[in-house]
Order: structure tokens, then C-alpha cells, then sequence
């Protein structure tokens, strides 16, 4: 049996956990039948020219998860942001962690989607922003269809939440293979702020396969700064669906930092629904081997007067590949547009590859929008310069590379995260700096 048709008799069995009475109940069913008709994605889909799952398709996965091993902290603690204190949503296995978590209704609510569906008094917010904007397509709606956990978050207005809320998913291994499909729903109120870190990490060299969807919903003046922390073992893939409506005045800024996994592809969308917008996406990605990340973003400009800023560095090494497609779309309101995109990468081997493809659709007359893509390798003259300076050929290279990712760093505003992505980038590059990360 094939993942698609064991996942669709899978969902027999999976719908019966459903009240009939569930806010989303029928939602549920109408996903399975999309996925069923669309099944996953495959090259010949435009958006998927240059990404394959054909290789993640034929392991046997469990979907149903065993619940037989309980993590301790101090075989996780290097996963955490532990040098400061933050709420924490952990899963293991696709399950709750009780004992790794720290959650709180106090004032907000840091806490399970999976209560936010089975308790009355979230029933009005489950209605209003529930697979509100996320899209109909395949493998979104596979997880609309199975989705059971993941986290809940919902800041209400005028609330700054004082410490990062950090959202990580676990898997031990074991199973010999396993799908997990997270689900996360995050609404930030009028004027309020928060910071969140995400990361999906495996404990061990099996297969896993994970499809994550998350929504989040910036009230008027909000600020949401997101963070994705991908560094997981090769034998990991990722889809992570990210979808962001904004209203007006609000700040949305979503890092992602990809340095490990197999095959890991991002979609981030934002929707501009308001006037006086600020919508930034940045990414650093470093691979090697034969890893394989696909940055595919989309900002739709549907009111006047609104920005996004777009900035993405790749380093590719050995025989991996990168793939940015980045499409602006503009509406014909939405004048005094500014819109950036950049996406800049090095090749450090003959055999890596990246495929760019930069796209904006501009419909409005009064805009200022710009777009641009470099592929090159590193600066010659620039090595020469640093090795008569007494610098050796491997740390003068690593400067190098250190120097070309460092802009997007400027903007983490958590500085113990920084610090955490300097260190990673060292590695990853595989020198010490010899300066303070």
C-alpha cells in the first residue's frame, strides 16, 4: 500500500476521535477529499519544478504513533533556549510533553490545539481563525484532514508577552519510520507583541516525514517576530506551510535558518489586509551533502501604502541544492507599494546547484518594487587579500562566507538566539571564528 492510500484508510480511523458536533468536523472531510484528488505534489506542478518527494514517498511510516519513551531534559537541554527563560510547547512523538513544557493561561494562552478544539469557551476563536487562510491545496489540506496536535497560542490585545515562546517537536525513533503533521494556530491581538521560536528535531537516524502547518493572525498593530530553526539530522524532511494574515499597522518578521534535514521545503505566504504593513522574510541557508531546501515565498500587497522586505542568503557546498521562488504580488489598490527581494548565493562546489526564480506581479501604477538574484562563488581577490594578511586559506574563506550571511543576522532581536545561529553558522562552516559569537 502506498503513503496516499494508507493515509486516506488511515483517516477512517481517525475521524472517529471527532465529535460530531467539532468546529471542525466538516472541514476535516472536505480536506480529505481534496488531498485524495490532488494526492502529493510532483515536478510537474510549476511551484514544484525543482523539488521531488518521490524519495520520501516509499518509506513504510506510522502514522499512529507508540507512546513508550518519556525524554529528560538533560538529553534535550541543548535543543532549548535554555540561557533565558521562555514558555515552552513541546511534542514528542507527535504527543505532548507535559514534563519538558511550560505553558499559561495567565492573561494569554500558551497551550494544546488539541484543548482549544475540545473546550466550549475556545469554540468562538476555533470558528473566527481556524483554516481561515490556509489554501486548499494538497498537502495543507492533508493536514487540515489529520490534525490533532500542535500548539495554541492566542495573545490578546495590548498584552506584550515577556519571555519567547518556544515550540518544539521531537521524535525519538521509535518507530522505523514516522509521519507527523503538527498543527499550530497563533493569533496575536490588537497591539500586542510576541516573539516564538520554532523547531522540529529528530533523535535518531530514522526516517521522518514531517508536514507542519502554521496559521498566525496579526491584529491591527501587532508585532510577531518568528523564528524557524531548521538543523535537523539528514535523515529528516520537512514541509513547512506557513500562512500569515495581517491587518493593519501590524509588524510580521519571520527568520528561518536552514542547516540540516534531507529534503526541507518552506512556503510562506503573507497577506497584507490593512494599510501601513510591514511584512519581512530573511533566511540563511547552509548546506551540504546531497541536502535539498526549496524557499518558496509569496507576498500578496492588497491595500496602499504597505511594505515587505525580503532577504535570503544560501551557501551550497558539496552536491546539495537550493531552490528560491519568491513571488510579490501588488493588487491595483494597494499604490505606494514598497516591496523588496533578494536572494543571494554561492556555490563553494562544482556539483551544487540553485535555481532562482524571483517573480512580481504588479498591477498598481505608484509603487516602488525591486527584485534581484546572484550566483556566484567567492570573491577571489578578496580571499588573496586576507591570506597575505596572515589569515589561512580555510579561516580567510570561512570569513568570508560569515561576512556574506551576517546582514540577516543584524535583525534577531533575541540575543542569546543570535548568539545560538553565530555558533551554528561557525560549525556549519566548519572553523572557529576566533571572535566573540
Amino acid at each position: 500500500m502506498n503513503l496516499k492510500n494508507k493515509l486516506l484508510s488511515s483517516y477512517i480511523a481517525f475521524d472517529d476521535y471527532l465529535e460530531a458536533d467539532s468546529p471542525v468536523h466538516d472541514l476535516k472531510n472536505k480536506a480529505i477529499k481534496i488531498f485524495e484528488s490532488e494526492g502529493f505534489p510532483t515536478k510537474k506542478q510549476e511551484d514544484w519544478k525543482y523539488t521531488s518527494l518521490n524519495s520520501l514517498l516509499k518509506a513504510d511510516y506510522s502514522l499512529s504513533p507508540r507512546r513508550d519513551h518519556d525524554l529528560e531534559f538533560k538529553d534535550v537541554k541543548r535543543y532549548f533556549l535554555h540561557d533565558i527563560d521562555t514558555y515552552k510547547i513541546v511534542f514528542v512523538d507527535g504527543v505532548y510533553s507535559s514534563f519538558l513544557s511550560e505553558t499559561t493561561h495567565e492573561k494569554m494562552d500558551v497551550c494544546l490545539l488539541s484543548a482549544a478544539m475540545s473546550k466550549p469557551k475556545y469554540k468562538p476563536v476555533i470558528e473566527a481563525y481556524f483554516n481561515k487562510i490556509a489554501p486548499e491545496d494538497s498537502l495543507t489540506s492533508l493536514n487540515t484532514a489529520f490534525a490533532k496536535e500542535g500548539a495554541y497560542i492566542y495573545i490578546p490585545k495590548h498584552r506584550e508577552v515577556e519571555k519567547p515562546i518556544e515550540v518544539i517537536n521531537f521524535s525519538t525513533g521509535n518507530e522505523a519510520a514516522l509521519m507527523l503533521q503538527p498543527r499550530n494556530l497563533i493569533v496575536v491581538g490588537e497591539n500586542a507583541h510576541v516573539q516564538i521560536i520554532e523547531r522540529h528535531q529528530s533523535l535518531s537516524d530514522n526516517p521522518v516525514f514531517t508536514n507542519s502547518v502554521t496559521e498566525i493572525f496579526a491584529e491591527k498593530r501587532a508585532f510577531v517576530d518568528y523564528y524557524k530553526i531548521q538543523n535537523d539530522r539528514i535523515t529528516a524532511s520537512l514541509i513547512d506551510n506557513t500562512y500569515i494574515s495581517q491587518e493593519g499597522q501590524s509588524n510580521c518578521r519571520v527568520h528561518t535558518f536552514s542547516f540540516g534535514g534531507n529534503v526541507t521545503r518552506n512556503n510562506l505566504n503573507f497577506y497584507q489586509k490593512g494599510e501601513r504593513i510591514d511584512s519581512t522574510l530573511k533566511g540563511i541557508t547552509i548546506l551540504e551533502g546531497k541536502q535539498h531546501v526549496d524557499h518558496n515565498t509569496l507576498v500578496h500587497h492588497i491595500e496602499p501604502n504597505c511594505e515587505s522586505h525580503q532577504d535570503y542568503k544560501g551557501i551550497f557546498g558539496d552536491a546539495s541544492t537550493g531552490v528560491f521562488n519568491g513571488k510579490v504580488i501588488v493588487n491595483k489598490e494597494a499604490q505606494k507599494t514598497d516591496a523588496f527581494q533578494q536572494n543571494n548565493n554561492i556555490l563553494i562546489d562544482d556539483k551544487a546547484t540553485i535555481n532562482a526564480k524571483p517573480q512580481l506581479e504588479i498591477f498598481a501604477d505608484d509603487v516602488k518594487c525591486s527584485h534581484g538574484c546572484t550566483i556566484g562563488q567567492l570573491n577571489e581577490d578578496a580571499l588573496f587579500y586576507l591570506r597575505t594578511r596572515g589569515i589561512a586559506k580555510k579561516e580567510a574563506r570561512a570569513l568570508l562566507m560569515y561576512a556574506f550571511a551576517n546582514n540577516v543576522l543584524q535583525s534577531v532581536k533575541i540575543p542569546e538566539l543570535k548568539k545560538r545561529i553565530n555558533k551554528l553558522i561557525a560549525e556549519k562552516i566548519g572553523v572557529n571564528m576566533g571572535f566573540d559569537l
